[in-house]
């Protein structure tokens, strides 16, 4: 079965007669459950609930795993990093991308810094990180980085941290299964704000983790009962509904996306274009052989601060917002929220699912506005 296919079906129960086959949210606290713990799959609201087992069992198909929901992509981050993680003086090392994700950096650094974890950075570009896993418990990868769109090997540093002992976790959240498939490239568990790609249209807060070790997906579902990192019932089947227009969203956002990269690499307005799936870009060749799509994410840089506003002010059809990977076209001046190297004028660009020759000509004739 192909993906679009797979996707719409996956995590379904069967058909019965006479029931609906797209099974709504179970809203419950409590089950009712008589004789010893074990003996059912439900007990209480905390620990489990049918609609996040669909769920779970819909991602687990597509990346080919287990999967384990959680109430946000950072408490997911936070369940890997807590249940790997053991600051007994032999597994405490973690190696990070320098240029990924600001929250997952400063979580690392800060909440389990603070708690003897050591961090170590690197850039992606050039698979800098396998450089600093001697005596690494853990090696975090983020490929296409957010928000620079550097890509690294996952397959060869995967085999290299594996020799020197360290798990391997890709943060897979603007890519999806269907875009790129970690964990067949030699990772070890993959992480997922769904709030973006994955749903896709700017209305929930959930994550994801996926592992082919069952042994690891037991302590995320402990990790999280304990935590109470727990999403809603609502959240998750809403979640489930959405990855059924995946594949289609993901073709036209990364069409769109690899049309704006081209219209932009043609004007003096803009200093250099980031994106993967364009042939000159830095990242192309090793993309090339990892990734299913390229994504929906274009960076660019524009000459300043001042010229990246008035890029985005004179935008119609683009939503000036932090997050990506909607079905509605957002961008924004990344530099605002501070946290991340890049320059004043960068800005994010990811691609909705609007008519491309639409969102070109607005891209256009935005910059027009910045050469006036």
């Amino acid at each position: 079965m192909r993906d679009g296919s797979r996707a719409v079906w996956a995590g379904l129960p069967p058909v019965s007669q006479g029931e609906p086959f797209l099974p709504g949210p179970v809203l419950a606290s409590v089950y009712g459950f008589r004789g010893d713990v074990g003996t059912s799959p439900y007990t209480y609201g905390r620990y489990h609930n049918p609609t996040w087992t669909n769920f779970e069992r819909a991602l687990g198909d597509l990346e080919g795993g287990h999967t384990v929901v959680f109430s946000s992509g950072l408490a997911a981050v936070t369940a890997v990093l807590g249940v790997v993680l053991q600051p007994d003086g032999k597994r405490n090392v973690v190696v990070m991308p320098s240029d990924g994700y600001y929250g997952a950096r400063a979580l690392a650094e800060g909440f389990f810094g603070s708690r003897g974890i050591e961090v170590r950075k690197a850039p992606t570009a050039g698979d800098a990180q396998g450089k600093l896993l001697d005596g690494a418990t853990l090696l975090w990868i983020e490929t296409p980085t957010n928000p620079g769109l550097d890509v690294c090997d996952i397959r060869a540093l995967a085999e290299e941290a594996h020799a020197k002992g360290a798990l391997v976790i890709v943060d897979n959240s603007s890519s999806t299964a269907l875009g790129q498939r970690p964990l067949e490239l030699g990772a070890d568990l993959v992480v997922s704000s769904d709030s973006k790609s994955l749903t896709g249209h700017s209305d929930l807060i959930l994550g994801h983790v996926t592992t082919k070790e069952e042994g690891w997906a037991k302590k995320m579902q402990e990790f999280r009962s304990q935590q109470g990192a727990v999403p809603g019932p609502l959240e998750v089947w809403l979640a489930h509904r959405s990855i059924a227009t995946l594949d289609l969203r993901l073709e036209r956002q990364c069409a769109t996306a690899l049309e704006v990269a081209k219209a932009l690499k043609g004007r003096r307005e803009v200093k250099y274009v980031r994106y993967p799936g364009l042939a000159e870009d830095p990242s192309h060749q090793v993309a090339a052989k990892q990734m299913i799509r390229y994504g929906q994410i274009v960076s660019f840089v524009l000459a300043d601060a001042t010229a990246a506003d008035r890029f985005l002010n004179s935008c119609k059809l683009v939503v000036t917002a932090t997050s990506f990977g909607g079905v509605h076209t957002t961008a924004e001046r990344r530099s605002r929220w501070g946290g991340d190297a890049v320059a004043p004028g960068f800005i994010r660009f990811s691609t909705g699912c609007e008519d491309t020759a639409d969102i070109v000509d607005d891209v256009l004739q935005a910059l027009d506005a910045v050469s006036r």
